[in-house]
């Protein structure tokens, strides 16, 4: 198998992962490699429906796909997800301040009402 480069489309990634039943998809992945069959019987929709999302997934570069015998075999590529991280990253810093700010005002005011509490 010759090496290729890949690159990965994180609107494709996005899209992908916008549909819970593909997130649920992967996250059954994280635990190890599954063949298609066993994916589609932990799920209640059609095995038809199942492929679908599987083959989204791959397109998305989500899951890699190899042939073992008969079956067919997926597994996590956690690669793309990559990009979603970075993005999200920068709404966890958004966060991240925006909670500091609202811890300090809270305990601001906590301590007014302590103050005041001792005044009467």
């Amino acid at each position: 198998m010759r090496h290729r480069s890949v690159t990965y489309s994180p609107e494709a990634t996005f899209s992908a992962l916008a549909d819970p039943t593909r997130r649920a998809v992967l996250d059954l992945l994280r635990k190890g490699s599954q063949p298609a069959g066993r994916i589609a019987q932990a799920f209640p929709v059609s095995r038809p429906a199942i492929s679908k999302h599987l083959r989204r997934l791959r397109r998305a570069h989500l899951v890699e796909q190899r042939r073992v015998g008969r079956l067919r075999v997926y597994q996590l590529n956690p690669e793309p997800l990559k990009a979603v991280d970075s993005w999200l990253e920068r709404y966890r810093s958004f966060w991240h301040t925006r909670l500091g700010s609202l811890q300090a005002y809270v305990e601001a005011e906590y301590e007014k009402e302590q103050s005041r509490a001792k005044e009467r």
